[in-house]
């Protein structure tokens, strides 16, 4: 089979989105939130752990810890209590606690706007920076996460793990228009759809672009 080029993929990844955005016309971000700061503590408690378990855990954090300051007055022991069932709670207490020192240190506690200042958190990689840019302010990012990673590569759209590498390959495909939105639907697709360990490839809306789509 020849190689695609790459105007090829990226329009077939265009025909791809085209398509997503019919199937999920409601598609989100999948953690719950109301202010930046919110979703920043929401992203770092994602790692390793479900956005339902997550959305278990904030409501009763999110009442109890309004500011960075909040989270820095309770010992960090408290702290782990709070988060346990988000799994790697050690290890999220002590970068929330460092994120929060340097966001009142640096910041004035708030919560800053840019790519370059939100990967300066301790806890904080592309990742979670580019999400909370793209979900509170509008600026185009793309979140790599197991979901893009999973499906780019299923789809053959890029042949790396490396997230990235992943993200900058996409940049390169997609319009930055699109980056925000692309987010949303390839997460959602995931979710929904292209289940890791049972992907439903018979109701997919997408298959017929898909070279790993099981018969």
């Amino acid at each position: 089979m020849p190689r695609e080029s790459k105007s090829a993929r990226a329009r077939r990844l265009s025909t791809i989105l085209d398509r997503l955005s019919i199937a999920y016309p409601d598609a989100r971000v999948g953690l719950d939130f109301t202010t930046p700061f919110e979703l920043l503590i929401a992203t770092i408690l994602s790692a390793q752990c479900t956005d339902e378990r997550v959305n278990q855990v904030t409501p009763n954090l999110f009442a109890k810890y309004h500011s960075p300051g909040d989270y820095l007055s309770v010992p960090q022991e408290e702290l782990e209590a709070d988060i346990h069932s988000t799994g790697f709670y050690r290890n999220k207490a002590r970068n929330i606690r460092a994120c929060c020192t340097r966001l009142l240190d640096v910041f004035s506690g708030e919560v800053p706007h840019t790519l370059d200042e939100l990967t300066s958190l301790p806890g904080v990689g592309r990742k979670t920076a580019n999400c909370v840019l793209s979900n509170c302010w509008d600026i185009p990012g793309i979140t790599v996460d197991t979901h893009v990673t999973r499906i780019m590569n299923l789809l053959g759209i890029v042949s790396t793990k490396d997230a990235v590498a992943i993200e900058y390959a996409l940049m390169d495909l997609v319009p930055q228009e699109r980056w925000n939105s692309m987010n949303h639907l390839i997460i959602t697709h995931g979710r929904k759809t292209c289940i890791a360990r049972r992907p439903q490839c018979s109701t997919c809306s997408i298959r017929d672009l898909c070279p790993s789509a099981i018969p």
